[in-house]
């Protein structure tokens, strides 16, 4: 507040309606209640799971729907395509309490509506595989295409709306001191729920065959999703109420109706840090899943693994991961600061690659499984490290359009590293024809080389000189609007 009193552009009249009185604070977070919102993301982990796993097995198996591996991915793809609207949702959190509350009630009705248009689109997705079973490549065939994409669209946009505004209320909850607990925690039950997602789907899919595929799978899609739902209603009940700092840290209480999406996006764009940190975020991520399409086929081929035990690779990355994120929201992040272990992470990341490729000179199925171990490990510490940093980045007044910025990284980044990952074992191959290690390695070498230059923005990262701009920048758009 003392900030907008002294810059010489805000009048007396604007000031006076940017100023409120005092909040009172809010007690601390407790450890019982950062499990308690772990819950939601555990409920992410297992929707992850159902839709890239289980659905999209079933849609692509020549035993099963005999889909087109090329639409299965296509349709699928769509929920992250859709990842600009996290910017939106985000700042409609901002700025329009949902239920009496800026985060909550965003989280529990998008639960509700993404449960919904999942269970719809597995409906369509019987349609398709239906018509592709009884006419092929038909004019009806590709109105059911166009038709599993709007419904996957419409998917990810729920998704949006509820997983952008929760991050936020991570933000909103949590202080400097104890917000890498807080993601470390929240970050590993995502991990779990992917894990319990295994597990609850190969009990409710036992004895699944071609005769009984669609009662099966549409119970799994009922069942599950009112789990998540019902997680997300458990995780989220009176935190933002009691522990939420959003009034207490906003310079709008009682005026959220002045963040517009113009303001917020003003003020997103008022940093060059902004654009330093969004393209460090796009690098790391593509540096963690450039690798995820040839992973497996990487066993297989070089090491001579079984399907089974190729898959298995996914469990010791996974068990690292958890390890990772956890060691580091406790022990390491208090010890070498967020930066310094988003660093730390990304160089061991790096590392991790260039020992995969090293093992696969030896052809031994556990040296790879140790480098998949290690590389877990690393991908914890830099997702806990970047995260945390990610937090920090973030403008109380406009929390949501920040983290969804963030977000949109991520997602878009990902949806890429698919797509790259496979081009660069082509062009590996067409390289190296007589060398499947060295086709591989064309793929780990510039998936390190990424996270090299990652680590090369990360160094031009800074939190002070962001806070500096944004509040500068947040009080003078803001003043210029209450003028008007």
């Amino acid at each position: 507040m003392a900030n907008i009193q002294r810059d010489p552009e805000v009048n007396g009249s604007a000031a006076t309606a940017l100023s409120s009185q005092p909040q009172p604070s809010a007690p601390p977070l407790p450890l019982l209640v950062m499990f308690r919102l772990g819950l939601f993301q555990m409920g992410l982990g297992m929707m992850s799971l159902l839709t890239l796993g289980v659905l999209n097995r079933v849609m692509i198996d020549p035993e099963l729907l005999a889909i087109p591996a090329t639409v299965v991915g296509g349709s699928l793809a769509m929920h992250q395509l859709v990842s600009p609207a996290r910017v939106w949702f985000g700042q409609l959190s901002d700025a329009k309490p949902l239920l009496g509350t800026h985060r909550s009630g965003y989280v529990r009705l998008g639960s509700v509506l993404f449960a919904l248009c999942i269970f719809l689109a597995v409906q369509v997705v019987w349609g398709l595989g239906q018509s592709f079973a009884n006419s092929g490549w038909s004019p009806a065939t590709y109105g059911w295409i166009a038709l599993a994409a709007l419904m996957f669209a419409l998917y990810g946009l729920c998704l949006s709306a509820c997983s952008t505004p929760f991050a936020a209320l991570l933000v909103d909850v949590s202080d400097e001191h104890n917000r890498s607990q807080l993601v470390g925690i929240v970050w590993s039950m995502l991990m779990v729920g992917i894990a319990g997602g295994a597990i609850g789907s190969a009990v409710l899919l036992r004895g699944l065959d071609a005769e009984n595929l669609q009662s099966t799978i549409n119970r799994l899609f009922i069942i599950i999703p009112a789990v998540v739902i019902l997680l997300g209603v458990i995780a989220t009940w009176g935190v933002e109420e009691r522990y939420s700092r959003y009034g207490s840290r906003s310079t709008l209480v009682g005026r959220e109706d002045q963040i517009t999406l113009g303001t917020a996006i003003k003020v997103l764009t008022a940093s060059r840090q902004t654009v330093i940190f969004f393209g460090f975020l796009a690098l790391m991520t593509m540096g963690l899943f450039i690798q995820q399409p040839i992973l497996e086929p990487y066993g297989g081929e070089v090491f001579g693994m079984t399907v089974s035990q190729s898959t298995q690779l996914n469990a010791f990355w996974s068990l690292g991961i958890l390890a990772g994120i956890v060691v580091t929201g406790f022990f390491i992040v208090p010890k070498l600061g967020k930066q310094t272990t988003t660093r730390l992470g990304c160089l061991l990341v790096a590392l991790s690659f260039g020992l995969t490729i090293a093992s696969g000179f030896t052809g031994e199925p556990r040296l790879l499984q140790l480098c998949m171990i290690l590389f877990g490990l690393a991908s914890g510490i830099t997702t806990n490290g970047a995260i945390s940093l990610m937090l920090d980045l973030t403008a109380a007044e406009t929390a949501g359009t920040f983290i969804g910025a963030w977000g949109l990284a991520q997602a878009m980044s990902q949806a890429l590293s698919t797509l790259i990952g496979g081009a660069l074992l082509d062009l590996g191959r067409l390289l190296f024809p007589t060398s499947s290690v060295l086709a591989y390695a064309t793929v780990f070498g510039v998936e390190a080389g990424v996270m090299l230059l990652a680590v090369y923005l990360l160094g031009r990262v800074s939190v002070a000189e962001f806070r500096e701009n944004t509040s500068r920048a947040l009080t003078k758009v803001l003043a210029l609007e209450l003028e008007g």
